[in-house]
């Protein structure tokens, strides 16, 4: 980075500039009043002078004494006029005509203001006149023709002054700014822009997350809310990483997984020509299994080889696409759950009629099923409605409630579940089966009294079902 782009430079420049900017609008009234001073005191000067008439003897001074008291006040012709109309008057032999008169008892701030600097930016010298109160006799006025050249170098050397006062003024601040500044800002600054880099260098190091200074203004916020996310982002590369070797694993045996379920599915058509009647009656759906494991193999080979579910649509009776995950989520159930009572309760209108995977779709459905019962639901809810833009599958159970940090990392795999064994992919899968048919998994619930889930599906993916309702969102509508 060049130095004149550096944020340190920029900061010392705008503070010099901006103190320079303070002294300009201080040095505007103070100059108008240095002017006003100097003219005030020639004018009691001049009045001093002219008050000398009365101690002379016969009210009479002489040409020597007259000539001195105008050099002492500088003037060419002085006027004091007094209450009960005595005038005094001392002038040179030939005094000049001024060219331009100015009454100081009218003068208002800004009038000041412009005679001032009107003044300093005359170059030729120039005869004036001026009036004004006596200070210790305010009803007496005094008038006085002087050459304003002496005025202006007076004006001049006191605008010098300021104006060597205001730089050192200006370059001292600067440097109490920039050095606080810096220190406040700009290293912090340069620490988090260091470590922004070390960690695109390599995310995955552990050593180039920032450690925060434990500041408690923004930029110690800035630090941990930096230092979170570089931890949030190790941790989903980790997972990430993790994914894709599961994802080459997967691909490699299943060739040989292949093998093995085609030589199971052998077996099964042999003991389909048994003449024993149980084995007769369950080898159907052993044979279902095995074709929906060889399935799922080549579905999860072909995901993690293009990234992408493969869907093959179909019209599909989402009532009876629901009471069969029902039946399949209910022979799930361990021998403990077994002895409770649980309800698969189907609440989907019978014309509801769907283009979508039903092999996909009823896996999401299966795994939200799955996931209630092994929380402990006793009763699971599905329910559906048409609603402006899109349908509304809703999924409820009365279980306890989402673990907090489930629901914080509610469809991240492996991460976003709180029971023991779990893995967090039913929810993480689910979403991906939803959002490849261009919807959204969404938590609309959890608590204490249960939890909902609603799977929201475009509307172009309904083929038929009830008149669009706005509905009520929540336990209401899903039973």
């Amino acid at each position: 980075m060049r130095p004149i782009r550096s944020l340190s430079v920029r900061l010392l420049v705008l503070t010099v500039a901006f103190v320079m900017l303070a002294e300009v609008l201080i040095f505007a009234p103070s100059v108008a009043r240095f002017r006003l001073d100097w003219l005030n005191q020639r004018l009691a000067e001049a009045a001093l002078a002219a008050q000398t008439i009365e101690a002379a003897p016969q009210g009479m001074v002489t040409k020597v004494l007259e000539a001195r008291l105008l050099a002492e006040v500088g003037a060419h012709l002085i006027d004091l006029t007094q209450p009960g109309g005595r005038v005094y008057m001392l002038a040179t032999p030939m005094p000049p005509d001024p060219v331009a008169s100015f009454d100081l008892r009218l003068a208002g701030p800004a009038s000041l203001i412009a005679e001032a600097f009107a003044a300093l930016a005359r170059t030729h010298s120039r005869v004036i006149r001026v009036a004004g109160a006596v200070p210790h006799d305010p009803a007496a006025v005094v008038v006085v023709v002087i050459d304003e050249a002496p005025m202006r170098d007076a004006m001049a050397a006191f605008a010098g002054r300021i104006l060597a006062l205001s730089i050192v003024i200006s370059l001292f601040t600067a440097g109490l700014v920039y050095l606080s500044l810096h220190r406040l800002l700009v290293r912090p600054m340069r620490r988090i822009t260091a470590g922004i880099a070390a960690f695109r260098r390599d995310p995955e190091d552990g050593a180039a997350v920032l450690i925060p200074s434990g500041r408690s203004d923004e930029i110690g916020i800035a630090e941990r809310e930096l230092a979170e996310m570089q931890a949030a982002l190790q941790t989903a590369l980790r997972q990430k990483t993790r994914l894709a070797a599961l994802g080459t694993a997967v691909a490699m045996i299943n060739h040989d997984l292949g093998n093995i379920l085609a030589t199971a599915s052998l077996i099964s058509e042999r003991l389909a020509r048994s003449e024993d009647p149980e084995v007769v009656g369950i080898t159907p759906r052993l044979m279902d299994a095995l074709d929906r494991a060889a399935a799922l193999c080549r579905q999860t080979l072909s995901f993690c080889r293009d990234g992408v579910l493969p869907l093959h649509c179909a019209p599909v009776a989402l009532r009876g696409l629901v009471a069969q995950v029902g039946t399949e989520v209910l022979a799930t159930r361990r021998q403990g759950d077994r002895e409770r009572m649980i309800t698969w309760d189907n609440r989907v209108a019978d014309n509801l009629t769907l283009c979508a995977d039903p092999g996909q779709l009823s896996r999401a459905l299966f795994n939200l099923g799955r996931n209630a019962l092994q929380a402990g639901a006793g009763r699971v809810t599905v329910a559906a409605d048409r609603r402006p833009g899109h349908l509304r599958v809703t999924v409820a159970d009365d279980g306890p409630g989402l673990a907090p940090r489930a629901r914080d990392h509610l469809f991240l795999p492996f991460v976003g579940t709180s029971r023991t064994g779990g893995t967090g992919l039913g929810l993480a899968i689910a979403r991906d089966v939803v959002r490849a048919h261009g919807g959204d998994l969404k938590l609309v619930d959890s608590g204490p009294g249960g939890t909902i889930f609603a799977l929201e599906l475009p509307e172009r993916a309904l083929l038929a079902g009830p008149e669009p309702s706005p509905g009520r969102p929540g336990r209401d509508e899903s039973g």
